[in-house]
């Protein structure tokens, strides 16, 4: 098959993905001279009964065949993964794909960021799930995080939880054009950055970077890894509890498999590269990046604030007057006044449920009607 793509004009990098080996190998093939055809006779394979559910799961693009391997086995299949693997690799010329000259960073030099996405069952339901890929670019040592939402202080958040699995920074950070990170690219070549992410960047010390327009494959390192994620972890792991049960069982995965994979052309696995890209790292700093979403409101006269259509309770001193809030990941509103004072915390729940109120703050309110003198109700009762 080698000779044959070479002699169609394919590179050999093409030849190599189509294939599903090495470049090396396809160079040390095209160096031998090609194999004479002979006939042969048709011999009876353990696969045999296995390649229809084989085929099916090849057209709903699962290509893993240490996935596959692991599901024909429940079925009964006891022959080995090669078998398997030569049954598949004449097929995966059918995959549709671009090869592209892949550009080695040094180590500690750039981390990629992607997010992927998928149906999947989560608390009963079937959701859409998305998750944040960031992978290191010399070792390919990657780090997954699951996330109901590609917002900013998700993205944020991702990046920050990788750094902390790999215990260090980058020199860069190379994202895609998601608005979290890149307001827009200028005419004169430079990039206008999200001030957010700018922020990110300036606490970890890393230099943000972004593909230019269209050309997403310039960090397909890390989406390579979306679709190993897809094809690997969501295929042996289909339901959920919640999203720290997926990020738990994430975490399980990317020591036991994904750190542990080969990388043919290293002849290494990721976590053997790391060892010497993990002291080229910068060491993270003292405290977190905060990803909380920052706002003003006004104080209402009856002591509360308007948030996401719902109302929460303010210490009664604060009536009228301006107020920070800063909302987290576990959906917690936390109050400040201007000076930066922490004045309280609410947790976010739908308007349904009312308003939420804290009793210690209108205190002052209840007692200020308290104290009013009786006289002052008869003399308006009076005049009505």
């Amino acid at each position: 098959m080698i000779h044959q793509l070479a002699q169609e004009g394919l590179f050999q990098a093409e030849i190599a993905e189509k294939v599903g080996c090495s470049t090396r190998t396809v160079r040390r093939q095209l160096a031998l001279p090609e194999p004479t055809k002979k006939p042969c006779s048709i011999v009876g394979s353990k696969l045999d009964s296995y390649k229809t559910y084989i085929d099916q799961r090849l057209n709903e693009n699962v290509w893993n065949t240490l996935v596959i391997l692991q599901e024909i086995q429940e079925f009964g299949y006891d022959g080995g993964i090669t078998t398997l693997r030569n049954y598949v690799a004449p097929k995966r010329s059918l995959r549709t794909s671009k090869a592209t000259v892949r550009f080695e960073t040094p180590p500690g030099k750039q981390m990629q960021h992607d997010w992927g996405e998928i149906k999947t069952e989560l608390g009963g339901q079937k959701i859409k799930v998305y998750f944040a890929v960031n992978t290191l670019g010399s070792s390919r040592r990657f780090h997954v995080w699951g996330s109901p939402k590609i917002d900013a202080q998700h993205t944020y958040q991702s990046i920050i939880e990788s750094f902390e699995y790999f215990n260090g920074v980058t020199q860069d950070v190379l994202v895609d054009n998601q608005k979290a990170c890149v307001i827009h690219h200028r005419r004169d070549g430079t990039i206008e950055f999200n001030e957010g992410f700018r922020d990110l960047a300036n606490h970890y010390g890393f230099k943000p970077k972004a593909c230019k327009p269209r050309r997403a494959q310039t960090k397909g390192k890390t989406e390579r890894m979306v679709g190993y994620v897809k094809k690997n972890f969501f295929v042996r792991y289909q339901s959920f509890e919640s999203f720290e049960h997926l990020n738990n069982l994430l975490g399980e995965w990317l020591s036991s498999v994904a750190d542990k994979r080969f990388l043919r052309q290293f002849q290494q696995t990721p976590l053997e590269r790391f060892l010497d890209e993990k002291n080229k790292l910068k060491a993270l700093p003292n405290y977190r990046f905060d990803t909380s979403y920052h706002e003003q409101r006004q104080v209402s006269w009856d002591s509360y604030i308007e948030v996401r259509g719902n109302r929460y309770s303010v210490p009664s001193e604060y009536c009228g007057q301006t107020i920070k809030i800063k909302i987290n990941l576990n959906e917690e509103i936390r109050l400040f006044n201007t000076e930066g004072k922490f004045l309280a915390c609410h947790k976010i729940q739908d308007k349904s449920l009312g308003w939420l109120t804290n009793t210690q703050h209108h205190r002052a309110l209840r007692d200020a009607v308290e104290r009013r003198p009786l006289k002052e109700y008869e003399e308006l009762t009076h005049e009505a």
